[in-house]
């Protein structure tokens, strides 16, 4: 979609028509929509933190306490609901998602993308050598979803075993962190790389004990693939059809795990306003741009908080400043073990040139927010926060910290005075205790620090990171809780937060993230009526086992969007 900078040629483009919906107003004599009763409900609002009943008007929540008082709105036309004991929580939100619909419905998993599963090299070489059969030579063999440390081989993919797919096609396996790739030869050839290629800036081609090429590419160095080789093509209308077509089904996917709201990566806006208008987003969407339409939204002066309750503008995508946690690539100030000659990460970009797209966003009033890892990259994003708020003070702004996940307690302390913040990783702690073993316990007591943001009075949020990490927040919880992955690890147990604050991390600190706290998070009169029915209580079920607690239906706006 070509964007205009124009801010009326904007609107039209993929915003137009976005307005807040009004409140119904009090005391019209009209009976509620909905009533849920019987029902353990955890409000996540400090006022009244328990009820057990609710009734729901015009999308929004009317009325929260006893059964007695909710069902005392009730009218001839409205639904009840009996929860018959179970528990209800506002609807989770995740504070960053890619969103990728398109992938799950289009390329080739080599990996699972929503839950811990095992696979053997032998069967990411079957798949695609499946979709090889199909590809006209010359065109990319591509897979996702790889996790290194989820294969029975107990070993990294090789360029021998990608070139076991096809010598005819370039063949790429990107790791589901989405800071590495691993190449066939013939990829490695189109794109000129040899033993002789240095690392560029910001990324590595690595290499075996002989210097040889082993096929892993990180970071920067993977831009080199992006101009080689042959992709299919498609005509307009077609890539504005499977856009719509991934759009809806992500969402629907979203819902399932009991998701309303999720901050989006970039993505196609006009592909979400087109299943909004024929009914199929079933969740709330932040839209964080990338570039070209966050340039556009700065000519244009689009700020942040632009839309409505189910589309609105959110703070950036992630500006990245370094590599990836659970691919060890993260800028940390002590190198990696093992590594020879000593590895400290990638940082892929400089001070100043972070410094300079900090001030021109926090100028234009669009809520910063950086991808950074590791301590080194944090405190580069913090001294550039800085640095913009004392040439040009605003209020409340609000830095977004995507990931922020090794921290010390200089660093808390100046994410506390800059007023930022963190959307660590939620489902990591569960997922990827595999790949903690890389850093050791010292350094994990450091990482994902949720106890230590909350105890700095620090309102951090949750971020998935899907397609990085699964986007189950129940998953999330647990690990946030426990602290034990599913191998039996338990790593930083001193990052450890309560049912309750992980519940909040999950809800209202996600509505917080975005500015809409006021309207979503809680299940409080007023706000926007979204909920999650839950088969047990996060609170009582053993911490071990909430992850397995099933969503039994989710609804937005007072509708229901998923129903086991």
């Amino acid at each position: 979609m070509r964007i205009d900078t124009n801010r009326r040629q904007l609107m039209g483009a993929g915003l137009a028509g976005l307005a807040a919906p009004a409140l119904a107003a009090a005391g019209d004599d009209r009976g509620a929509d909905l009533v849920v009763h019987n029902a353990v409900v955890h409000t996540v609002d400090a006022a009244a933190p328990r009820a057990t009943a609710f009734a729901v008007r015009d999308g929004r929540f009317l009325r929260i306490g006893s059964d007695a008082a909710a069902r005392a709105l009730a009218g001839k036309g409205t639904q009840i609901v009996d929860a018959k004991g179970m528990t209800i929580v506002p609807g989770f939100i995740d504070c960053h998602n890619h969103a990728s619909g398109d992938v799950l419905l289009y390329e080739v998993l080599v990996g699972n993308p929503f839950e811990v599963e095992v696979v053997t090299i032998a069967s990411i070489i079957e798949k695609l050598r499946a979709r090889a059969a199909r590809t006209p030579p010359g065109h990319w063999v591509d897979g996702f979803f790889y996790d290194d440390t989820k294969v029975k081989d107990g070993r990294l993919l090789t360029v021998a075993d990608l070139d076991q797919v096809s010598r005819d096609h370039p063949v790429a396996v990107h790791h589901r962190g989405g800071h590495t790739a691993f190449y066939n030869s013939t990829a490695l050839q189109l794109a000129g790389i040899t033993r002789a290629t240095p690392n560029p800036a910001g990324g590595t081609f690595d290499r075996d004990a002989d210097g040889a090429l082993n096929g892993r590419v990180t970071d920067l160095a993977m831009n080199v693939f992006d101009s080689v080789g042959q992709r299919p093509q498609f005509t307009p209308a077609q890539e504005a059809e499977r856009a719509r077509a991934a759009a809806a089904h992500i969402s629907k996917a979203f819902v399932r795990y009991g998701l309303t709201s999720v901050h989006h990566e970039g993505g196609d806006l006009a592909a979400l306003q087109a299943i909004r208008a024929r009914g199929d987003l079933l969740h709330r969407v932040s839209y964080e741009a990338y570039p070209p339409f966050l340039d556009a939204m700065i000519a244009g002066g689009l700020q942040t908080g632009f839309g409505d309750d189910w589309i609105r503008l959110g703070a950036t995508a992630e500006h990245t400043i370094d590599g990836s946690f659970s691919e060890r690539t993260l800028a940390r100030s002590t190198p990696y073990a093992g590594r020879t000659p000593a590895y400290y990460g990638n940082v892929t970009t400089t001070q100043e040139a972070l410094d300079a797209w900090v001030e021109r966003v926090h100028r234009a009033g669009i809520q910063v927010n950086c991808h950074a890892n590791g301590d080194v990259a944090i405190a580069m994003l913090l001294t550039a926060v800085e640095r913009a708020q004392r040439l040009f003070p605003v209020a409340d702004a609000q830095p977004k910290i995507t990931h922020c996940t090794l921290v010390n307690a200089d660093l808390v302390r100046r994410i506390k005075a800059a007023g930022a913040i963190p959307a660590p990783f939620t489902s990591y702690a569960y997922y990827n205790p595999d790949k903690f073993r890389y850093y050791g316990e010292d350094l994990m007591q450091h990482c994902m620090a949720f106890r230590s943001f909350l105890d700095a009075g620090i309102p951090a949020c949750a971020g998935s990171d899907y397609d990085p990490g699964p986007f189950s927040p129940l998953m999330g919880m647990q690990g946030m809780v426990t602290r034990t992955g599913w191998n039996g690890e338990t790593w930083g147990a001193n990052q450890r937060v309560t049912v309750a604050e992980a519940l909040r991390i999950n809800t209202l600190n996600g509505a917080h993230a975005s500015r809409e706290e006021t309207i979503k998070g809680s299940i409080t009169a007023g706000k926007l009526a979204d909920f999650v029915m839950l088969s047990d209580d996060p609170h009582t079920v053993a911490p071990d086992r909430i992850k397995d607690i099933k969503v039994v239906r989710t609804v937005t706006g007072g509708r229901t969007v998923y129903d086991a």
